[in-house]
């Protein structure tokens, strides 16, 4: 019989080496195709600078002689008749008419077409992208290739170089499950003392196990200890369920909080890839990227921070400075601000001034989630209105049912139907917070497919 850290030293492995190679060939063809699209997206790029470029019709030969030394790709000018007009690699004049070659006429219907094919004229293999561009007020086809051999070098070295790297990763992670091993069989041996120093009594029940030799000692103890255990199952069970809806509570908070930061991490780390992976990327299109980044790090940032007060507001240790603020001058700067991320959401605000005794942070943030709420779960106009008794934000959106009303504004509570999910589930429970604070009240009035109405009563 083995020993417990020789059972899981050699089923780790065996198990590992099992999904690494599944992970790594279904990756291979995964990542090759990812490789080619890309490629293919740096062709159209390279055809849309070349384009921007092109002025003079009689030098085009030679422009694109010089842009091939730069790029190394072959470059082909096809009129609309399919005359080759001007071509990198090849004597123009001993080339067929293109109109009726597949990149030529899925870029004739669509204005962007691509293949795989192999030249007759160069006797090679290419990716060809094809796109329709006006130039001098007339139609032409610019198309791009780049030889697929050295398309598969470049993929085949890249794949050798992640390949030493999980190599070094294999390495370094049977380092750490060795010592895990060992550190478990240490810890395993603790654990049997420290079992034999807490046995005093019997009882009639019984666990056994011949997994390994360690758990075989163990469950004959565990055996004589739960015998002693057995006057104390009431006050377990109550302390079980209680662990149990601890479990639960922190899988909500879990699951709430990996949905809602998917996306952004999503969208960060495909455009950081992208940025790292093409160096030669056009400056506008960079510039569009880090734009993306920026927005959605703001945007996992202002989440935090959410999160946070709703935990400080709950533990009672946010603390709140009133002060006379005018609620209807608040309320126009945070249009303005929605209005940046809502540029075709119309926002309308019928007020009064009203000038109250808050906090400005928090009622702030209230005001905020309450009308960002209804421009996200609605199509049509917000309407805002302020008098001195109530504060109400109204949307003509989906709705909230009678039952899911009940607990929208419960800590973690997300609706999956109808589209609602009240972000993270941490929006309406601030807000109610914010408003417990200031001794003012939430009233929700909602129709399903008609619209809400989310009012604040002073």
């Amino acid at each position: 019989m083995l020993k417990l850290h020789d059972i899981f030293l050699r089923k780790f492995l065996i198990l590992f080496g099992v999904v690494f190679f599944v992970i790594g060939t279904v990756s291979y063809f995964w990542i090759k195709n990812i490789y080619i699209e890309q490629t293919k997206i740096d062709l159209i790029h390279n055809i849309d600078i070349f384009s921007l470029q092109v002025k003079d019709f009689d030098y085009l030969e030679e422009q694109i002689m010089a842009i091939k030394q730069v790029i190394g790709l072959r470059i082909t000018i096809i009129d609309k008749n399919g005359k080759v007009i001007a071509e990198s690699d090849e004597d123009k004049s001993n080339m067929d008419n293109h109109l009726n070659r597949t990149e030529i006429l899925e870029s004739k219907y669509n204005k962007l077409g691509s293949v795989v094919r192999y030249s007759k004229t160069i006797k090679k293999d290419f990716l060809y992208v094809s796109k329709r561009k006006i130039l001098n007020n007339e139609s032409y086809y610019i198309r791009m290739a780049r030889d697929l051999d050295k398309i598969n070098e470049e993929y085949l070295y890249l794949t050798f170089k992640v390949a030493i790297l999980l190599v070094l990763f294999i390495i370094v992670f049977f380092v750490v499950a060795l010592k895990i091993s060992k550190k478990v069989e240490f810890e395993t041996n603790m654990i049997l003392d420290f079992l034999n120093n807490l046995l005093k009594q019997n009882k009639s029940l019984k666990i056994e196990s011949n997994y390994s030799v360690e758990f075989k000692k163990i469950t004959k103890i565990l055996t004589k200890v739960a015998e002693s255990l057995a006057k104390k199952d009431k006050q377990k069970s109550k302390y079980t369920a209680k662990l149990k809806l601890s479990n639960r509570q922190k899988d909500d908070i879990i699951s709430a909080i990996s949905h809602e930061f998917k996306n952004p991490i999503a969208v960060i780390s495909g455009y950081s890839q992208t940025l790292l992976d093409d160096k030669d990327l056009n400056a506008n299109i960079r510039d569009k990227f880090l734009d993306k980044i920026v927005s959605n790090s703001e945007k996992l940032t202002n989440m935090i921070d959410r999160l946070r007060l709703s935990i400080k507001l709950d533990e009672g240790k946010q603390p709140s400075r009133f002060v006379p603020t005018n609620i209807t001058l608040l309320t126009k700067g945070i249009i303005d601000d929605l209005r940046v991320t809502y540029p075709s959401r119309d926002i309308n605000l019928k007020a009064s001034d009203l000038v109250l005794d808050v906090d400005e942070t928090m009622m702030s943030i209230a005001i905020t989630n309450l009308i960002e709420n209804a421009l996200k779960y609605s199509q049509d106009a917000v309407n805002i209105t302020i008098d001195k008794t109530k504060f109400s934000v109204e949307d003509y959106g989906i709705g909230v049912s009678s039952k899911d009303k009940l607990k929208i504004t419960d800590k973690f509570y997300r609706v999956s139907n109808n589209g609602w999910n009240n972000s993270m589930g941490v929006g309406l429970s601030l807000v109610l917070n914010i408003l417990n604070i200031h001794n003012f009240k939430l009233d929700i009035q909602s129709q399903e497919n008609e619209g809400s109405t989310f009012s604040i009563i002073f």
